[in-house]
């Protein structure tokens, strides 16, 4: 996929750190080749990360982020600093820009610690060559470059090392794995209120463009005309997938010899935690009076009154346990600090997110000891269809 035809979430990200003033801002404007982050000779300009999505080869799409500096003072250093770390906690590579005319400082030397104990792959890039009379090249390495934002010298030599700074990884089926050639599979897409106006949400394009890479056949139904179209298609499904929020009608209407599952339980699969997911939604016939479930929305979108994550399965979990639930949202990239408070933590597919910022966020979870499920695993449950809904995943 191009730029344009790949979503943020799937684009590798490059984190720009270092000290105030070491030059990151104008190392990140000279490899974006525009003027996106704010340059000044004032200390701690950069307030917030600045992104910018762009195609490095051979890497592919990318998205670059410049961070404030790291060594940031006072109270309003310190949540400078907390951005810059937030930021390096979704980084998939990072670039460790260092002032050639002052050398590595202690604060440079954490960052490279930070990098080898998150298991980061990074490039160490000193700027300002051009006023560092006296800077000397080390022996040749790797991961260094030396380089002038300000005159362009080594810029592209910098960019070529970017483009293979990421080794491929395993490549990660959604749901071409379960399709053969010539399959069809049917995809149950209400449209409702919540529903965006113009367009299906990115589980659905996910899901279309993998089974034509496939050879596959898709065709996509509203609910209402699901048990029509069984009825005249004349050949046998290989799979149906279903929005969640129709889950009980659908697994009513499809037979049960035809495979089922839902968009939300491919993406947890997609996202590494199907696992957890299935495990976490059994604890929800255990919760009690008061218990704190926290539910976390991976995009930002205004609230519908019949919204899914913060309506529609509260009202499931309540009807469900018959208790007196405490519930709590997050959207975006916001995150609680202190998981372990919860008894149950319920993400939606995290479409919208990195797949490493998602596992963090599994990671947290686990490490506090708060079991987690997802929005389409924890319906699956709750409707009594979860085995039938993850078999396909078991063969």
């Amino acid at each position: 996929m191009g730029l344009n035809d790949t979503p943020s979430s799937e684009r590798t990200h490059i984190g720009f750190f270092g000290n105030r003033n070491a030059g990151k801002s104008s190392l990140f404007n000279a490899v974006t080749c525009q003027k996106l982050s704010v340059v000044s000779d004032v200390p701690g300009t950069t307030t917030d990360t600045v992104k910018k999505s762009m195609e490095i080869l051979p890497l592919g799409p990318v998205v670059l982020m410049d961070t404030p500096g790291f060594d940031d003072e006072g109270a309003l250093g310190s949540k400078r600093v907390g951005v810059s770390s937030k930021t390096l906690a979704v980084s998939d590579a990072a670039v460790l820009v260092i002032d050639a005319t002052l050398g590595m400082t202690d604060t440079d030397k954490l960052l490279i610690s930070r990098f080898k104990e998150q298991g980061i792959p990074y490039i160490v890039v000193y700027n300002k060559i051009d006023v560092a009379a006296d800077y000397m090249e080390s022996e040749s390495k790797e991961d260094t470059i030396y380089v002038s934002a300000k005159t362009g010298e080594n810029i592209d030599r910098l960019k070529d090392m970017l483009g293979r700074i990421v080794k491929p990884e395993r490549t990660v089926s959604y749901v071409s794995d379960f399709v053969n050639k010539g399959d069809l599979v049917i995809l149950v897409v209400p449209i409702d209120s919540a529903a965006p106006k113009g367009r299906l949400i990115l589980p659905e394009q996910q899901a279309i463009r993998e089974i034509l890479d496939s050879d596959g056949m898709a065709l996509t139904v509203k609910e209402d005309a699901l048990a029509e179209t069984l009825y005249n298609i004349g050949i046998k499904p290989a799979l149906v997938i279903t929005d969640s929020q129709v889950f009980e009608y659908v697994s009513r209407v499809v037979p049960e010899e035809i495979p089922l599952t839902s968009f939300s339980i491919l993406m947890a699969r997609y996202k590494g935690f199907l696992d957890m997911a299935i495990e976490g939604a059994r604890v929800l016939d255990q919760l009690s009076d008061g218990d704190g479930v926290l539910i976390c929305e991976g995009c930002t979108h205004h609230r519908q009154c019949d919204d899914i994550g913060t309506v529609k399965l509260p009202a499931m979990i309540r009807k469900f346990s018959g208790k007196k639930i405490d519930f709590t949202f997050t959207s975006g990239h916001e995150f609680t600090d202190n998981p372990g408070e919860y008894k149950l933590m319920i993400h939606c597919g995290g479409c919208m997110l990195g797949r490493k910022e998602v596992l963090l966020r599994m990671k947290a979870a686990k490490n506090a000891g708060i079991p987690v499920t997802n929005y389409g695993t924890s319906i699956a449950f709750m409707k009594g269809i979860l085995d039938r809904s993850t078999q396909i995943m078991k063969h």
